[in-house]
């Protein structure tokens, strides 16, 4: 069976087309196009703003003209992430899809899927053009760069929708619909180091060590699943190295994490130590491999820790550059900071040491975390935490504009729409929730305050990660519920 067999066919069809069209955050235009050559191809209104968004328009069915117009949206980007080693090009190669059972993923599991949001996409568009129900007026929006930076949904361009209700088709978990989420926003430290590289100590031995294989997972959405974050165990130990060496660790390299807004999975350095105790870090090594084998034993279970022996470098990093940098990674704080008082088992507040990245052409080390809460005022404190953090580390801070969150309206109306229709449908009540992770949704209505908003969307497990699977028969439940919504919208004045 391949994805074109699988129902409903309307929405999967549309996936199918989707997939095949490039589109990493940041590089939609390939995406764009295909959109508004599927307007052109089945004659509905299209436009786009400044920033790249695209917006559509169809009518109300004959008789249901004077039903409120309802906005469906959902995001172009997708995360390019893939297994190493990295042989597929996100600019230009179709993702490649596999049915298993009642789950689609990439084939081979090699990359992500693109259903977060390629799925949401194909939804609304399915919704433009089936013409088995009735609705009142519809309206799309298909924003940019939702993945790294909210960027389509801060400039949306004027007039691009009309509609004060809008459905976010941008969730992940089939049978709960969300109702906020939290605001986040990224704090960098900047660890500059020497413009002439120490030359490497005489008489040590290097290695590279590394942390691979760990589940990782969205930074947002999986939080609270206590995963490990390799950047973070990879400073751990090599703090311990430090503390049981009297310093003598030379770091010629340091690198962790794949993406901004996923908790990192791998992360290897580059180390040098004396000679003489190249057996005693062997032994080392396999003892932390058990810690963490026992400590996560229960949650990961594939990770590997290892140890391959290097030619020496030229040069390494300066002494006092590498050990501030190992201090602040291991001591930064990190994961779930504090849980919600509002909704029970939310998680309110986070932060994720997500990348460490080495400029060797610009002599910097770059430590990116990100931070999340349901609150403004907790998102702000973090963010200030990790931003102290890093100033008395010695790094130079940045730290970005954020976004938004998303405070929950229980008195939403088409909330109350949205649960009649699923209980309607399926005899049971959905969960009404907050999100951890963010959407787009706060942008909104800074634009529009009137705007009365939900997310839902079908079952979806490790975004944005290339074990990203969807769960195939919750398309056909959540294609279901947004048409009932739409049907018993078309009958509001």
């Amino acid at each position: 069976m391949t994805i074109t067999d699988l129902e409903p066919k309307l929405v999967f069809g549309i996936f199918d087309e989707i997939t095949k069209v490039p589109r990493p955050s940041k590089k939609e235009g390939k995406i764009r196009e295909f959109l508004l050559e599927f307007a052109k191809r089945h004659n509905i209104e299209a436009k786009t703003d400044p920033i790249g968004n695209v917006a559509m328009r169809v009518p109300a069915t004959a008789g249901k003209e004077g039903a409120p117009t309802v906005v469906l949206q959902g995001h172009m980007d997708m995360v390019p992430n893939q297994t190493k080693p990295e042989t597929h090009n996100f600019d230009t190669d179709p993702i490649l899809t596999e049915v298993d059972g009642e789950w689609l993923h990439s084939k081979g599991y090699k990359t992500t899927l693109g259903a977060d949001n390629g799925i949401g996409v194909a939804m609304a568009l399915a919704a433009l053009l089936d013409k088995s129900y009735e609705h009142g007026p519809i309206e799309t929006l298909f924003t940019v760069d939702e993945e790294t930076g909210l960027t389509g949904a801060k400039n949306l361009g004027k007039d691009m929708i009309t509609g004060n209700i809008l459905i976010n088709l941008d969730s992940e978990d089939e049978a709960q619909i969300f109702l906020g989420c939290a605001g986040g926003i990224d704090t960098l430290g900047h660890f500059d180091y020497t413009d002439a590289p120490a030359p490497a100590p005489a008489g040590y031995q290097f290695f590279k060590f590394s942390i691979l294989k760990f589940k990782g997972g969205h930074s947002g959405a999986d939080i609270h699943l206590g995963r490990a974050n390799a950047n973070k165990q990879l400073a751990r130990f090599l703090f311990s190295l430090y503390r049981a060496y009297d310093g003598q660790v030379a770091v010629a390299d340091i690198n962790g994490g794949e993406l901004r807004n996923v908790i990192p999975g791998n992360a290897y350095a580059v180390i040098g130590v004396p000679a003489d105790k190249k057996e005693d870090l062997r032994k080392r090594v396999n003892e932390f491999a058990a810690v963490l084998e026992e400590e996560f034993s229960t949650i990961e279970g594939n990770q590997e820790v290892t140890l391959e022996t290097v030619d020496t470098p030229a040069t390494v990093i300066d002494a006092d550059t590498a050990k501030r940098v190992v201090w602040s990674v291991n001591s930064i704080p990190n994961a779930v900071q504090a849980m919600s008082h509002r909704i029970e088992g939310m998680v309110n507040t986070s932060t994720n040491t997500a990348l460490i990245r080495m400029d060797r052409d610009k002599h910097v080390i770059t430590v990116t975390t990100s931070q999340r809460s349901e609150e403004e005022s907790r998102k702000y404190d973090i963010a200030g935490q990790i931003y102290a953090h890093f100033d008395l580390s010695g790094a130079r801070v940045e730290q970005g504009d954020g976004y938004p969150g998303w405070t929950p309206n229980m008195n939403s109306e088409i909330l109350k729409v949205a649960v009649k229709a699923y209980e309607d449908l399926y005899g049971i009540t959905p969960l009404c929730t907050s999100l951890h992770a963010g959407l787009e949704c706060g942008n909104f209505l800074l634009n529009n305050p009137k705007l009365d908003m939900i997310s839902f969307g079908p079952t979806l497990r490790d975004v944005h990660t290339p074990k990203e699977s969807m769960h195939i028969p919750a398309v056909d439940k959540c294609w279901n519920h947004l048409r009932r919504i739409l049907e018993m919208m078309a009958d509001e004045k």
